[in-house]
């Protein structure tokens, strides 16, 4: 089995994109079939003229593709587009893999055929020490860390769900995905885009297969360390990301006909009163992830 490997990147910091090409390179020591995707989604600082990032790209197995449309969306149906094998991986452009990633993602793909989207263990790599009363919070970072495999058909089981950071899919998955978008059933997109921190167009990928009839699920075995620079464990920026996931949630649910509930007027009072206990951060992360739940729904209605 043949696994193409998408790698999706706007302005990328040139040190951390060395180092998560590096780790590709000793990686890929371990697999013969096999092509690496570089889509640059309109960067403008010139990543691929520095010397050691221009050194992994002069191969036959590597390819760099310009994708003009703005957002890891795009990037990433793009990339689907371009790849030609039965398997692809997704690695985000802070991820450092470790060296059996890919070999094992094989095996896994081919031990088990049900299983249509799968992903490992996410170890966060942070750049400074977080703080004592973030670190309860660091899981809106996609730290995974778990021992067994876990699988389910089953789209709301967070304990199998596959996160975007390592994600394998099949490649019929993938050009599902891109049928979606091709047909006008995804009217806006479900990732990062400029400043916005909207998510979950990784799980869409993955519940594609749920579509299709096959699996997902958690392998302890494929791991990666996912880098987090020190503006990402401030309060600021995660409160702003816990409220686009919340905005996230609600319009995945209704892509896929669920329904996200609303917090009732209890929660919050609930809210209110236990972060007397827990402490007013705890009330921040319930509030900002309430205000996201609202405009998700407001988007959908301006969709209509």
């Amino acid at each position: 089995m043949a696994i193409s490997i998408i790698i999706c990147t706007y302005n990328p910091d040139i040190k951390i994109l060395d180092n998560v090409f590096s780790s590709l390179k000793k990686a890929l020591n371990y697999i013969a079939d096999y092509e690496v995707l570089v889509i640059d989604n309109n960067s403008s600082n010139n990543f691929l003229n520095d010397v050691k990032i221009s050194s992994y790209l002069n191969n036959d197995y590597w390819k760099v593709i310009s994708e003009s449309k703005q957002g890891l969306t795009p990037a990433r149906l793009r990339g689907i587009v371009e790849s030609k094998n039965e398997l692809i991986c997704f690695i985000d452009d802070d991820n450092f893999v470790e060296e059996d990633f890919f070999q094992k993602g094989l095996e896994i793909a081919i031990e088990y055929p049900f299983i249509g989207a799968f992903s490992g263990q996410v170890i966060l790599e942070l750049e400074y020490k977080a703080e004592k009363f973030i670190k309860p919070y660091l899981g809106l970072l996609v730290r995974r860390e778990f021992s067994g495999n876990y699988w389910s058909n089953l789209p709301e089981n967070g304990l199998t769900m596959p996160c975007g950071a390592g994600l394998f899919v099949r490649k019929n998955v993938a050009d599902y995905y891109v049928y979606l978008h091709d047909t006008g059933k995804r009217v806006m997109q479900l990732d990062r885009s400029g400043n916005s921190l909207l998510s979950g167009g990784d799980n869409d990928l993955a519940e594609c297969a749920i579509d299709l009839g096959l699996g997902v699920g958690l392998f302890e075995a494929v791991k990666l360390k996912h880098y987090i620079p020190k503006s990402r464990i401030q309060l600021k920026y995660l409160l702003k990301l816990n409220k686009a996931i919340g905005t996230s949630s609600v319009v995945l649910y209704n892509f896929r006909n669920r329904y996200f509930p609303i917090p009732t007027k209890f929660a919050v009072i609930k809210a209110i009163l236990v972060s007397v206990k827990r402490g007013p951060i705890y009330f921040k992360f319930f509030w900002s992830n309430y205000q996201g739940i609202k405009i998700g729904y407001s988007l959908i209605k301006s969709k209509k």
